[in-house]
């Protein structure tokens, strides 16, 4: 029998391959929540690994994991998850999806195998990741920390839709942490104001909420919320921004208690933002990040 390999930290998810589409022009990248995450992670000295699908042609993502530490157990399937995202305007947190081929699902088999410290679920739609492979995680007692643009996006035809999740309360009861952005959050509460829609999220089980918006990240833990500002130099590489947010935040909770964590999250996701593609900056830099802009208590 197989025995188990373990990691600080499990990302599960889709690869997708993304066209990114705003008034600077068109760009294509390597995306998807598991590799914006497990990039960060990794480069903060974690030991991680990704769950995921993808077509063969596009196993240079996997030679980039192997490069920085990060195993993989990979499917791979007829066409990867292909991602169009389109801004209109510079705001970063308006914009429409579609997608033209998906990857598929990832099961609970797909983890059976594996133990971690911490999983991370970061889906691209409705139906990648279901709650079998999270009853899968809490089975064998690893905490589950899950984005809600999985669960909430559902695609219809080729574009992505923000609709009702009818398990919700079933599913966010088996999560230790829950991240969502201001949309999806007012999309699956009806709350636009973000505390209360953290409220009503925690509600219904997690014991940590981690809510992103174009300022930054209000997190809401053991009943009091902190605020953390986002402080990139530039915005070029706003697509990734929560999946390294989350990504980053999980990983650091391992060793930093919440707003300790958020305060990395935060930074880390910065210097994301100043680029495309996923975080490659070190660890020195994201000290520096925070001695300059946020507290030099928690730099070290």
């Amino acid at each position: 029998m197989d025995s188990l390999r373990s990691y600080d930290v499990i990302y599960i998810g889709n690869y997708t391959k993304d066209t990114i589409i705003n008034p600077t022009g068109t760009r294509y990248t390597d995306g998807g929540a598991v590799n914006y995450a497990a990039h960060a992670a990794a480069r903060l000295g974690w030991k991680v690994a990704v769950v995921t699908r993808m077509a063969a042609e596009d196993k240079r993502v996997v030679d980039k994991w192997i490069q920085v530490g990060i195993d993989s157990y990979v499917t791979y399937t007829p066409q990867s998850t292909l991602m169009n995202l389109y801004y209109p305007t510079l705001d970063p947190d308006i914009r429409t999806l579609t997608v033209a081929a998906t990857a598929g699902s990832i099961t609970a088999p797909d983890v059976q195998l594996l133990h971690a410290r911490m999983a991370v679920i970061g889906s691209s739609l409705r139906g990648e990741v279901g709650l079998d492979v999270i009853h899968a995680l809490r089975l064998k007692g690893i905490p589950v920390a899950a984005d809600m643009q999985g669960f909430v996006r559902v695609l219809r035809d080729v574009t992505l839709f923000y609709e009702p999740w009818p398990e919700m309360p079933e599913h966010l009861a088996e999560i230790d942490i829950l991240k969502s952005d201001a949309v999806e959050a007012e999309a699956l509460t009806g709350e636009k104001d973000i505390y209360q829609a953290a409220k009503i999220f925690a509600s219904m089980g997690p014991k940590e909420i981690i809510l992103t918006h174009k300022d930054g990240v209000l997190l809401y833990a053991n009943g009091e919320f902190t605020e953390t500002g986002f402080c990139p130099s530039q915005m070029i590489g706003r697509s990734g921004r929560g999946d390294t947010c989350l990504g980053t935040y999980a990983a650091m909770r391992l060793a930093r208690p919440p707003a300790e964590a958020a305060v990395w999250a935060a930074a880390v996701t910065s210097l994301k933002m100043e680029k495309l593609g996923p975080f490659d900056s070190s660890i020195a830099e994201v000290q520096q990040l925070i001695r300059v802009k946020y507290d030099p208590r928690l730099a070290d």
